[in-house]
């Protein structure tokens, strides 16, 4: 069953241990059935229980996972198998539309922010024992929200949406709970689940969003606690919620209150489509804004509002690790808000006409490709291998869609943000050169 690796360990941590470093070696594969609890234990001459102890372990630190009477199996994609590594380095020579990034020439100054809030530090030091939430950005964030239909309560600030996301994931569920995530979807996302422990359960989306029938799946059939929800700029379809979607979804997520729900918005700053929430149905919700997309990665600033049990269970368990997220940061965020920073319509418009040029390009090559919203075009393809390597030697390095998949269809993702009009031709030969036409479909 194991091949040549040999399980040892006479203690359940040291039989985990043993476990891990064969995952770790390579001499347990992804998706390798393990042995069965009672025929390991007579083998290492143990009690079954130490051996039950020691996958219960693994399977709390996402190394392997069990399907009952299937057994248990190391999972297909471990947590240290991050879906960031399956990505093109483009060569010397090669246009890199792989990467995710915003355009630079969009993203604002930080100099003057920066220095705002260091003047603010000045006149009052943020020292222990302060609030970790700055009332202005409190204020500002809260309005914001308000303004779109978010329903009332307390702001929180996380270190960009994945801290978020992790945050809020771990006060309501345990390792081994089932979570419908969008697929295709956001790769750190998926990998993020699967590091928790907690199972992954895909859900299709089209250009509106998730499906009603693949969530009402995942939540009755597959007993998923919880579900995370893309409401504009899905990455990478570009998918957003429209009106119509999104009251279907509230009308069945109306049918399961105890789901915990996560929505995140990462989009708001940035795109043109109006955001239709889903929260406020179920009785545990969050909804999660960064900032990183439209004022700058590297501002490590989220957001998030919910119901006061959740953002109190955050927050709690914040304050016993890094406290708070900088103030100086979160001061620097008010600044680009009250100054009026970014443009929202004209960066929208912007990163619209890129992606809705080159989608209307492909489609006059008979390529199918999707993109909504945000700035990123998903291509569906029958050979995503191929596609990648025609592409790159083409001179285009893509995003593989294996990043960001369970079990939807093949795919390339094309980043516009960085791209000159000019540019959106060749690509757009280059693109129906490698891949084709395809059959048009959903994204699941």
């Amino acid at each position: 069953m194991l091949g040549e690796y040999r399980i040892v360990g006479r203690r359940a941590s040291e039989i985990a241990a043993s476990v891990e470093r064969g995952v770790s070696s390579g001499g347990l594969e992804p998706g390798q059935l393990l042995p069965p609890m009672r025929e390991l234990a007579a083998v290492l001459g143990v009690n079954p229980n130490t051996v039950a102890a020691a996958y219960r372990t693994l399977r709390e630190r996402g190394v392997i996972e069990t399907a009952g009477r299937r057994g248990s199996r190391v999972r297909p994609r471990p947590a240290t198998t991050a879906r960031g590594s399956l990505r093109i380095d483009a060569p010397a020579g090669v246009r890199d539309v792989g990467q995710g990034n915003p355009d630079p020439a969009l993203l604002p100054p930080l100099g003057e922010a920066l220095a705002a809030a260091a003047r603010r530090d000045a006149e009052e030091p943020g020292l222990y024992g302060r609030p970790a939430v700055d009332g202005d950005f409190a204020r500002l964030a809260r309005a914001a929200l308000d303004a779109d239909g978010v329903p009332d309560g307390p702001v929180a600030v996380a270190s960009g949406s994945l801290d978020a996301v992790e945050r809020v994931l771990n006060v309501h569920l345990r390792p081994g709970d089932a979570v419908a995530v969008e697929d295709p979807g956001w790769g750190a996302l998926l990998d993020l689940v699967s590091a928790l422990g907690l199972k992954p359960v895909p859900v299709a989306v089209d250009d509106d969003g998730p499906l009603p029938d693949a969530v009402e799946r995942a939540l009755r059939d597959a007993g998923a606690r919880a579900l995370v929800v893309t409401d504009r700029a899905q990455n990478p379809t570009g998918a957003a919620l429209g009106r119509a979607r999104a009251a279907e979804l509230r009308r069945l997520l109306a049918r399961h209150p105890g789901v915990l729900l996560i929505e995140d918005d990462h989009g708001h700053g940035f795109v043109d489509v109006p955001l239709h929430p889903l929260a406020g149905v179920t009785d545990h919700w969050v909804m999660v804004r960064s900032v990183a997309k439209a004022y700058g990665p590297d501002l490590r600033v989220a957001a998030l509002t919910g119901d006061p049990v959740t953002i109190d269970r955050v927050q709690g368990r914040q304050r016993l690790g890094p406290g708070w997220v900088s103030r100086l940061l979160q001061r620097a965020v008010v600044h680009l808000w009250e100054t009026g920073a970014v443009d929202r319509g004209a960066v929208a418009a912007a990163y619209a006409e890129r992606r809705d040029t080159l989608v209307a390009a492909l489609a006059r090559r008979g390529v199918e490709a999707h993109g909504r919203s945000g700035m990123n075009v998903w291509v569906p393809v029958a050979d995503e291998t191929g596609a990648v390597a025609r592409l790159l030697h083409a001179g285009w390095a893509v995003a593989p869609g294996a990043r960001f998949r369970m079990a939807a269809g093949p795919g390339v993702r094309l980043t516009v943000s960085g791209l000159p009009l000019a540019d959106l031709e060749p690509l757009a030969d280059a693109v129906a050169a490698a891949v084709g036409p395809v059959e048009a479909r959903s994204h699941g």
